[in-house]
């Protein structure tokens, strides 16, 4: 693997000999691990490229199965991002999610452009981040294979009206099927009450751009939360992620 890629940096550690590692999400190539001497602390234009939230293109080098970064140029640094408190600790949830569900090695360049455009409406928005967290949730695990069903019931395949949302299921249900596989309460499915099916219609059919000014309200932004939560865990093993916390009040 050697040549250029545009990416962006997930997060980096610093290691002995004024090295670092660092964790790319890169166009070409997918999530690499790469060595390089470049300090994201320095001055000089391949230094800004290593910080969070920019978006950059990395000259990518692999000796003896190791992978380094050579050199590094500035394509476009989201830089207002870290002006805001709330606004930085939501795409640092962002970014650690992507990190968590991609795989080494494994390009989704489709995915890369969904995370630039998310930071590109991200940078211009002025509140309510978490209207737009919950829709790069939405988007991103439908772009790696696990886009959710909300076309027609997934026990009968009939197109009928959602009566619940089921993620064991991977989608929604309609009446007749939920009251014979609910004959136990089942934790994993979920009431549409609150406009689960049109949230994530929308979400799914349309760009970053349409969500600018989209603001969901606190009772659905939390029943979202939850259930993408639920969802992702169940088919990607995620866990709590660290930078989890901001959600509560954003």
């Amino acid at each position: 693997m050697d040549g250029y890629s545009d990416g962006i940096i997930l997060r980096q550690t610093k290691i002995l000999g004024g090295r670092r590692m660092v964790t790319l999400f890169s166009k070409e190539f997918g999530k690499i691990s790469a060595g390089t001497r470049i300090d994201e602390r320095g001055k000089s234009k391949a230094a800004l490229s290593m910080r969070p939230f920019v978006h950059g293109r990395y000259e990518i080098r692999e000796l003896r199965g190791n992978h380094y970064i050579n050199s590094a140029e500035v394509v476009r640094s989201y830089y207002k991002i870290g002006e805001d408190v709330d606004k930085f600790m939501a795409c640092s949830y962002v970014l650690e999610f992507l990190g968590k569900i991609t795989q080494e090695d494994q390009p989704v360049p489709r995915l890369f452009d969904m995370t630039c455009d998310f930071f590109d409406v991200m940078e211009r928005r002025k509140s309510h981040f978490g209207t737009l967290v919950m829709a790069y949730i939405v988007k991103a695990v439908s772009e790696i294979g696990y886009e959710p069903e909300i076309g027609h019931c997934v026990s009968c395949g009939r197109e009928r009206p959602a009566a619940a949302f089921s993620v064991k299921d991977g989608g929604i249900l309609c009446e007749e099927c939920l009251r014979r596989l609910n004959t136990e309460r089942e934790s994993l499915i979920y009431e549409v009450d609150f406009g689960i099916v049109g949230i994530l219609r929308y979400f799914l059919e349309n760009p970053f751009e349409a969500f600018e000014k989209l603001a969901l309200e606190e009772n659905e932004q939390k029943r979202m939360k939850e259930i993408m939560k639920k969802y992702s865990a169940y088919y990607l093993d995620l866990g709590d992620l660290k930078s989890e916390g901001f959600m509560a009040d954003n």
